[in-house]
């Protein structure tokens, strides 16, 4: 995942400074932004305080290892299916899977 240029505290001040009356182009003009980005982290962030930001990426970094080891996990079960399925076929085949001498 990309890091943000932005602490948590950066982004609240970003957004707390739009909303106590300074222009949306201004803000974005001193803060180096484009106004998709503004508006992006006002539809994402708009009424957080620092510390439930701080939280919420927490929260968003736990689910993305959570998705990677169910991946891994995946993976790992259909390897042992595929090891037990052919494991089975040879012992049902006459001579257990071994050709004959």
């Amino acid at each position: 995942m990309k890091k943000s240029k932005f602490s948590e505290t950066q982004l609240v001040s970003i957004l707390k400074e739009a909303d106590a009356g300074v222009p949306v182009k201004e803000v974005c003009r001193n803060d180096g932004i484009s106004s998709a980005t503004y508006y992006n982290l006002k539809s994402k962030f708009g009424g957080m305080d620092g510390s439930q930001l701080r939280r919420l990426k927490e929260i968003e970094q736990e689910l993305n290892q959570m998705r990677r080891m169910y991946a891994d996990m995946t993976l790992e079960n259909r390897a042992l299916k595929d090891l037990i399925e052919k494991s089975s076929r040879a012992v049902r085949t006459p001579g257990g899977g071994r050709v004959p001498r």
